[in-house]
């Protein structure tokens, strides 16, 4: 087990669209080069999900599959793990994926969706990596990545692509129940799934831009019709090598030039004790 973490200023947290291909190997991009692969570090939190490091171009870039969800691993557990190695890593720009149910009628089965703002429903709201800083959530989704995002699912994507919307945080690993949907849909989601938060609470505690990408692999209970699962099955496993362009898209055309606030949006708490 490597004791120091790689620097990488790139990452993508996997989720289910990639899940089934080896990424990014397996979409077999010139640009792209393995650098080292199954790196596992030990953390405060216990020791890490295996993280491929591979460039893109010049690039540096790390990568875990499926938000470093795993047996015997809260997913509280699991996204600290993730998330003290991209501190260790100098990360500052982290692009993730996953697939999600349709909230709002409107969506597709193989709809993209590229959000701006998310609702939390989890229970995982003091995720911390310990730091004292007051979070602000506004523009939580880096406006500059998502603007990365949007392009490359524009650029790769077969089915319609939408700039906006705002994605319903659930704990799972269940689906919603029809009243929660509905639920959710009066508080104005478009998407449901499990992964956002906290992930985009440790983005901004660390300093780093986070935006993603989400495939629409279902409707939520309720919504225009009963999911079947022959459908999340074959979009599960046909969806991944497009979904792994996007991503590498996405990445190819970040700038060294961030004109975001994201860095910004923390601040020293003001809870000090006093000497």
């Amino acid at each position: 087990m490597p004791n120091k973490v790689p620097q990488a200023l790139y990452a993508i947290i996997g989720g289910s669209s990639t899940f089934s291909i080896n990424f990014p190997e397996d979409l077999n991009e010139p640009d792209i080069k393995i650098i080292d692969d199954g790196l596992i570090f030990e953390t405060p939190f216990g020791d890490s999900p295996p993280f491929k490091l591979f460039k893109v171009g010049e690039k540096s870039v790390l990568t875990c599959k499926m938000h470093g969800w795993r047996r015997g691993v809260t997913r509280a557990d699991a996204s600290r793990q993730i998330f003290w190695v991209f501190r260790e890593a100098g990360t500052k720009s982290i692009l993730a994926e996953g697939g999600v149910g349709a909230v709002n009628h409107l969506l597709n089965l193989r709809d993209i969706v590229v959000p701006t703002d998310y609702i939390d429903n989890s229970m995982r709201k003091d995720v911390n990596l310990g730091s004292d800083y007051l979070l602000i959530m506004r523009k939580a989704i880096c406006p500059d990545l998502h603007n990365n995002l949007l392009e490359a699912a524009k650029k790769f994507a077969p089915a319609r692509v939408f700039e906006r919307g705002i994605y319903a945080v659930t704990d799972g690993r269940h689906f919603e129940s029809p009243a929660e949907v509905a639920v959710l849909k009066q508080w104005g989601a478009d998407i449901v799934g499990q992964s956002v938060c906290p992930e985009v609470y440790l983005a901004r505690e660390i300093g780093a831009c986070y935006a993603g990408a989400y495939l629409v692999v279902n409707y939520a209970e309720g919504i225009v019709e009963d999911w079947k699962y022959e459908d999340l099955s074959k979009i599960f496993y046909n969806g991944s090598e497009m979904v792994g362009k996007i991503l590498l898209g996405a990445l190819r055309s970040i700038g060294d030039m961030s004109t975001c606030e994201c860095a910004n949006l923390r601040k020293p708490t003001l809870l000090k004790e006093s000497d």
